[in-house]
């Protein structure tokens, strides 16, 4: 057995500076020095620059830039300005988040206040800094929602007209007609709903770095601008390119649809961001919003929580959120540590105990006095370091503009060579030629099934696994599964249930009292508690339906226990402690340890008319379905470790019970994600499944983050995977699904660039000297689009995977 405990010091984060950056003199861009795309020496200077291109204009003409350094960085619509660091984010009111900075999880130099696109890649940026209670609006989401809406409704008719022409005839609506109706509804979509696509693109071009946004514009524009002048110039087009009634098919269709297509895709993206980022400020309004801070004389005053100082002292009432970090000074209580530790036991504070900001005061009134405010707080941290690790990941992305980077410069080449090619040696009419084949060259090539090959394999592998119980958030967290290595599980609510439950009654004193009659005195007794152990106990009695009686005179002390009057009979319940305060020594039976089958068994001693008749002991209990999954999960090579908040004694057990050799026990936040990082550095691809708050550092540093679906909204955010039952069995139906989806996504790719290497040479014409063969654009469309029905026809081939 491995025991690898960890017991940082507190606070368990260090608030580290941020590193300096520095100022793009061209464009304005805020960069990391260390990794800035180009730099310059001028005057004994080192100036740093986003992008090659910005450190070439630089070296040519330096006197200017540094005359009005930024200003050119306006024409590509960089923002400029340094971004100073964030103050505290619990204390961030909702119009400092208009300040809040930005950037590309592909290209982190790239930093700029408020939203906005990467110039090198075409992302929209992300929020660095999330401040509490401000739900803000997207501009950029709004804005793709707004043209999704409009070019979808435009869409669907060009979409009509384009595949049922023969009905719009029969309709009286001639073909010329029909051409500028299509223009008409096509040409709104493709300019203004596609535009940002283009400024993209163009981008992209600027800072020579093609991504899929390149494709895309070519793709649209090319079938655009083909079908406009087929329609405004039907006599450049030779007769050979005509159809049988000598008209010139247009392509508005494809156009149009792709455009939405594409818009739809941004919205989706844009709101799964949207909603990842209210789940953190979810976790920052766990801290309360005002305080009671108590002056000299004792009086109490409520203020804002940003007012809060280190050395303040604090009220904080049963059912509050604990303001900040800090020391019990006066008074006792039960503190549900969940979110920190994972631990479902309230852990009772006595002063001189520490508190943390954000964790819930169950029962006691207590006085604290706060040590750690704003960005200080452990809190505050947990937050930092989710919001770190997510913006960390590589998008999935990254691959296809990979790819671009290569297939766009071919394919603009190929064009090119065609035209020449045929405007030199193809026969009359040239130019025609020539223009129409490298229409037909682009055409072939957009990157309609390339763009499609992943995200129709995923769209139906996310629909399979939620009829599995696996719901999947991101596609990157389905296909990296595939190649985990390494699962690491929370104990807690991930292998045990997570709350406290009723594990075993002991009784002594001759059997005098049975276990159900004590249950139900006992139950009777805490029933006016607040306190989670007596909702427990109330609960047991419940279930097995023992009779509750009133209770009077019933009182409670904060850490100590409860007492009252129940059928005539005086009743104490809770600490040995307590019980010896009031003259009760329990018997020597009670004083055993609670056994195996308790997990960090809490035990609460009852007593009837001053004599100590048994004992009630609560535990968590391992789910039924652990040892199944985790022995499936071993036997498909997976490594599994256990990290978990709680002690170390009760780790091993629960380790002991389920096969888990290694285990991390007394684990803080921030130390699981270094746990997770120590692995990542060994090479191992990891999972991490978890389900509490304290899990979200964690779960955002693995490859892949598995939460249960029982768990807290801020897990459940942090992660690219949910199991909707807790069921730890879905890990194995959702590596499942991933190996399926991966084999399925190379398959549509091995379609795609079959259809672009055989489909671009014949349509730039190499089979027109022995054959006398051209591929015009319409058989260009239909070849596109047949390379798009087929990726789409063996994604579905996943809604019948087995799982």
């Amino acid at each position: 057995m491995t025991d690898q405990t960890a017991k940082p010091s507190f606070p368990s984060l260090p608030i580290l500076p941020s590193a300096p950056m520095a100022k793009d003199p061209v464009c304005g861009m805020t960069v990391n020095p260390q990794k800035a795309a180009a730099r310059a020496e001028h005057d004994g200077k080192t100036y740093f620059f986003c992008s090659t291109r910005c450190g070439e204009r630089f070296r040519a003409e330096p006197g200017r830039f540094l005359a009005a350094p930024g200003t050119a960085g306006m024409e590509h619509g960089h923002a400029s300005g340094t971004p100073a660091a964030p103050a505290a984010p619990a204390q961030m009111s909702s119009s400092a988040s208009a300040k809040a900075r930005y950037t590309c999880p592909m290209d982190p130099e790239i930093v700029q206040f408020g939203p906005g696109i990467c110039p090198k890649c075409g992302m929209a940026l992300e929020p660095m800094d999330v401040f509490a209670g401000d739900e803000g609006s997207d501009p950029e989401l709004a804005s793709m929602t707004r043209r999704f809406w409009v070019s979808g409704a435009l869409s669907l008719p060009v979409l009509f007209l384009g595949m049922f022409g023969e009905a719009a005839a029969a309709a009286g609506i001639s073909a010329t007609a029909r051409e500028f109706l299509e223009m008409a509804l096509a040409t709104p979509v493709v300019l203004w709903g596609g535009w940002p696509f283009f400024v993209r693109a163009w981008r992209s071009l600027v800072n020579r770095s093609p991504n899929m946004f390149t494709l895309i514009a070519m793709g649209t524009g090319a079938a655009y601008l083909d079908s406009l002048a087929a329609t405004l110039f039907p006599q450049l087009f030779p007769a050979s390119f005509r159809g049988m009634h000598g008209e010139v098919p247009v392509y508005y269709e494809a156009a149009a649809v792709i455009t939405t297509l594409v818009l739809l895709g941004q919205v989706l993206e844009l709101r799964a961001r949207q909603k990842t980022s209210g789940a953190i400020r979810a976790l920052l309004d766990l801290a309360p919003k005002r305080t009671h801070r108590l002056a000299g004389n004792g009086a109490e005053t409520d203020i804002s929580l940003d007012l809060v100082h280190p050395g303040d002292r604090l009220r904080v009432r049963p059912g509050e959120h604990i303001p900040v970090d800090g020391i019990v000074r006066e008074g006792a209580s039960a503190v549900d540590e969940s979110m920190v530790t994972g631990e479902p036991l309230p852990v009772e504070k006595q002063p001189g105990d520490k508190v943390t900001g954000g964790t819930l005061n169950t029962s006691g009134s207590f006085v604290m006095e706060a040590e750690r405010v704003g960005n200080e707080t452990l809190l505050a941290q947990i937050v930092k370091l989710v919001n770190e690790a997510q913006r960390s990941r590589a998008p999935i992305q990254r691959i296809a503009d990979l790819v671009a980077g290569y297939f766009v410069p071919a394919v603009v080449l190929a064009a090119v060579l065609t035209f020449f090619g045929w405007a030199f040696f193809g026969p009359q009419p040239r130019m025609a030629h020539a223009l129409v084949n490298a229409v037909a060259v682009l055409i072939i090539a957009c990157p309609c099934a390339l763009g499609l090959a992943t995200p129709m394999a995923i769209m139906v592998g996310v629909g399979r696994g939620a009829h599995a119980g696996v719901l999947v958030r991101n596609a990157e967290a389905l296909e990296t599964l595939a190649r985990v290595d390494t699962l690491v599980v929370d104990k807690t609510g991930t292998l045990t249930e997570g709350k406290p439950q009723l594990a075993r009654i002991e009784v002594f004193g001759g059997g005098k009292w049975s276990e159900g009659a004590l249950l139900s005195l006992a139950a009777s007794l805490e029933r006016p508690s607040e306190h989670p152990l007596a909702q427990a106990i109330v609960r047991a009695a419940e279930e097995r339906k023992l009779p509750l009686a009133d209770v009077t005179e019933f009182r409670s002390v904060a850490g100590g226990g409860v007492e009252g009057r129940v059928a005539g009979k005086q009743l104490l319940a809770g600490k040995k402690e307590f019980l010896a305060e009031r003259g009760v020594v329990p018997d020597a039976a009670g004083l055993k340890s609670p056994g195996s089958d308790n997990l960090g068994s809490s035990g609460v001693w009852v007593a009837v008319d001053g004599v100590a008749v048994g004992t009630l002991w609560l535990s968590d209990r391992v789910k039924d379905t652990a040892a199944e999954a985790l022995n499936a999960l071993r036997d498909d090579g997976i490594r599994v470790v256990m990290l978990t908040g709680d002690r170390k004694e009760v780790a091993a057990e629960v380790g002991q019970r389920l096969g888990i050799g290694e285990f991390h026990a007394s684990v803080k936040p921030d130390r699981k994600a270094a746990v997770i990082e120590d692995l990542r550095k060994e090479g191992r691809v990891v999972a991490m499944a978890g389900d509490g708050i304290n899990d979200a550092p964690a779960l955002a540093a693995a490859h892949v983050g598995i939460a249960m679906g029982t768990g807290t909204d801020v897990a459940i955010e942090s992660a690219g995977i949910v199991l909707v039952k807790g069921d730890l069995r879905g890990i194995v139906r959702a590596r499942k699904l991933s190996k399926a989806t991966i084999r399925n996504i190379r398959q549509n790719l091995l379609f795609a660039f079959i259809y672009n290497a055989l489909g671009i040479p014949i349509a730039a014409g190499v089979l027109y000297p022995a054959f006398g063969w051209l591929l015009s654009p319409m058989l260009a469309s239909a070849a596109m689009s047949f390379s798009s029905v087929s990726v789409i026809a063996n994604a579905l081939r996943l809604r019948r995977v087995t799982l």
